[in-house]
């Protein structure tokens, strides 16, 4: 079979159920997300799928390494903010093999779209870690009108160059995304590109608001500000950027055969609706890490599949390097599983033990199949999670053998990992505590 064109779409702190094919509800307008909701049902939608840290730059630099996160000194801090500028170490090295590295060098054109969060030029960069194109922002958050950080800097980039632009920010991510589509379609050469969307991130701000955009240092960290209906307001028109995406595809006969991955950087933020998970955005709870997994591959993936299948998103890059047929950098072996054979059959599945660990607040999580361990501020948990998914039933002194079983395993994952640095900062001091419950 041909090589797969692949669209790898990633948005920013969505929660596991805010898309109605995961049981949102939908909005005074009607569904939040149909275009979504339409790939899932052609597609295959992962239950059990979670993100590689609850905050945004960790996730990050296990996707494009296809690695556990922790092995990079930047993957340290929780997440990137913009007092890294000019830094030399808190980025993503350039010579590491990364996802669009490995493509390209096996003949893909490859471009991001949208946020990259992993560390500032001159010292990292898209263009420097194997993306030929990049439109977007460089930092974590900014403003969906003036483009601007939390510093109050511009930043919005085309390659390394400032690139001042007027527009809400998701329309625009979504227009140059259809244009890198249109103007590939014409090439014999596969393409990867990234679509990396601010939304939902805050500020909360719809494409309705650009008259009464506060400043940008008022808007940021506004704790008081958006809404329920913002926030899906947000979600729905980042939905319509990636229905004419698809669009697009099908206008030039491509869609059959390109491999369109969605999913969320990490758990949802406050007007998120994770129910019945708890937690959020910096935790290690359910709600923090299980996210949405929608993959959409005619020629690939049978419709209507639902998988139980756990994985996380470093395996969605090994996946695309498999689907590639890409071999790793033998130096850099890879964390990441392919997901190829359950694409291919819904209803196969394999054993996939996750660990996660989080700075803050001393964070230890294992999912093994049915039971997750977990330890907060020095308190440990054990979850039947099938059983128990809103984590609220203590297993530990029940099931004390299966505790140490599972403690242990953790402590020898977390041997073969580099030590968090004594200087490694968390830079959000929130974590969300209960979603709202239905």
């Amino acid at each position: 079979m041909q090589r797969p064109n692949i669209i790898f779409i990633v948005a920013d702190d969505l929660g596991h159920a805010d898309l109605g094919c995961y049981g949102g509800r939908d909005a005074e307008f009607g569904p939040v997300s149909p275009v979504l909701d339409g790939l899932a049902a052609r597609g295959i939608r992962f239950t059990q799928g979670y993100a590689n840290s609850p905050v945004c730059s960790p996730t990050r630099f296990a996707m494009i390494t296809a690695r556990y996160q922790y092995r990079l000194r930047g993957a340290a801090e929780e997440p990137i903010n913009s007092k890294s500028r000019g830094s030399a170490t808190l980025g993503l090295p350039a010579d590491h093999p990364t996802l669009p590295s490995l493509l390209r060098g096996a003949g893909y054109r490859t471009a991001l779209v949208g946020k990259w969060h992993l560390g500032y030029p001159p010292n990292f960069g898209p263009l420097r870690s194997g993306y030929e194109e990049f439109f977007g922002p460089m930092s974590g958050g900014v403003d969906y009108f003036t483009h601007c950080d939390s510093s109050g800097r511009h930043d919005l980039w085309s390659g390394e160059e400032d690139c001042p632009q007027e527009g809400y920010l998701t329309d625009l991510l979504s227009r140059r995304a259809v244009d890198y589509v249109e103007r590939m379609a014409q090439q014999e050469a596969p393409f990867f590109l990234s679509l990396h969307y601010t939304a939902p991130h805050w500020p909360w701000e719809t494409r309705d608001d650009a008259a009464k955009a506060p400043a940008v240092k008022d808007n940021l960290f506004d704790l008081s500000g958006g809404n329920i209906h913002t926030y899906r307001r947000m979600i729905h028109h980042m939905d319509e950027g990636i229905g004419s995406i698809m669009a697009a595809l099908e206008k030039h006969g491509i869609a059959d055969n390109t491999l369109v991955v969605f999913t969320s950087d990490n758990g949802g933020e406050r007007f998120s609706d994770n129910w019945p998970l708890v937690g959020g955005k910096m935790d290690l709870t359910e709600g923090g890490i299980r996210v949405p997994w929608i993959a959409h591959w005619p020629q690939g993936i049978r419709a209507g599949g639902v998988t139980a299948q756990q994985c996380m998103t470093m395996d969605w890059s090994a996946t695309m390097l498999a689907a590639a047929g890409v071999a790793a950098d033998p130096r850099y072996p890879l964390d990441g599983v392919s997901l190829l054979p359950v694409l291919r059959d819904a209803g196969k599945t394999f054993a996939r033990p996750l660990h996660w660990r989080m700075n803050h607040r001393g964070q230890r999580a294992l999912r093994d199949g049915d039971w997750k361990y977990l330890q907060v501020d020095g308190n440990e948990y054990l979850f039947n999670i099938p059983a128990d998914e809103r984590e609220r039933a203590n297993q530990a002194k029940k099931e004390p053998e299966r505790l140490a079983a599972m403690r242990a395993d953790w402590l020898a994952w977390n041997a073969t990992m580099p030590p968090i640095p004594e200087d490694a900062t968390v830079s959000l001091g929130y974590s969300v505590k209960d979603m709202p419950q239905r």
